[in-house]
């Protein structure tokens, strides 16, 4: 059975789908991928090879990582709990002439078959609104031996840094939120209704989950925003960015069979 997050977050993304189609658009566009806020692949080199191998984008929304992986020989799958950030991903399939299967689902009840793939992608996505205990352990189920899991998210640093009396406010630079006890964020809408639900941990903890649930840890990149801010949200300031990580891209491989 789902829980609440899943249908709060399906309810919000379905809402503001409209607002995404025209960055998604131009993240179809681009031929180098870009992590942060306009962090390029081709400087980090954070993908690991994919050509040849079957790759899963997890809260793909309009599918621009899978389209990233295609262009790179993958063979791609979109998954989303958005209907709506699908019917966009369809569209942008057409205009790209790019086609590949994408799966209205739960990130945290994948349904797919075990060790069906050898790479899975998180930009926000999976990684930031769905409960990191349900959703790595069905990554690791359908990864293969060997497998990729590359994911980017909020770092626990600027999550301790928005205010708690409005949540309409960006970050500061002033801790306002407890590290310890870390994980389930509520964020409310004007009327006080509990409108999108995320889902951050500290490093400590994440790394005792990714190993738990089979993955050696290969890379954790913190990144600083580049000078030239791709601003698509105002909760994160430049200047903070530029001086403290607001994003971390974790990069694990799940651990081989014994022979």
């Amino acid at each position: 059975m789902a829980s609440d997050h899943v249908h709060v977050n399906r309810a919000s993304w379905d809402e503001d789908a409209p607002n995404w189609v025209e960055r998604g658009r131009e993240a179809w566009n681009r031929t180098d991928p870009v992590w942060g806020r306009g962090n390029l692949e081709s400087e980090l080199r954070l993908l690991p090879e994919v050509a040849g191998l079957d790759a899963i984008d997890l809260g793909c929304g309009t599918a621009y990582i899978s389209a990233w992986l295609m262009r790179r020989g993958a063979r791609v799958v979109g998954l989303d709990n958005s209907s709506r950030q699908l019917a966009t991903a369809r569209v942008l399939q057409a205009e790209f002439d790019m086609r590949f299967p994408l799966v209205h689902a739960d990130a945290e009840h994948l349904p797919l078959k075990d060790e069906s793939f050898d790479v899975a992608t998180s930009q926000y996505g999976a990684a930031l609104w769905c409960d990191p205990f349900e959703w790595i352990p069905e990554a690791a189920r359908i990864l293969r031996p060997g497998g990729y899991l590359m994911f980017e998210t909020l770092t626990p640093l600027v999550m301790m840094c928005f205010p708690t009396d409005d949540d309409s406010k960006p970050a500061e630079s002033t801790l306002h939120r407890d590290f310890f006890g870390m994980h389930r964020f509520e964020w409310r809408d004007e009327g006080g209704v509990v409108d999108s639900i995320e889902f951050h941990l500290g490093h400590g903890e994440m790394i005792r989950l990714l190993r738990s649930s089979g993955f050696d840890i290969e890379a954790l990149v913190e990144l600083q925003a580049p000078e030239t801010w791709d601003a698509w949200s105002d909760d994160i300031p430049h200047w903070w960015a530029r001086r403290w990580p607001s994003v971390e891209i974790w990069r694990a491989r799940k651990k081989e069979r014994p022979m």
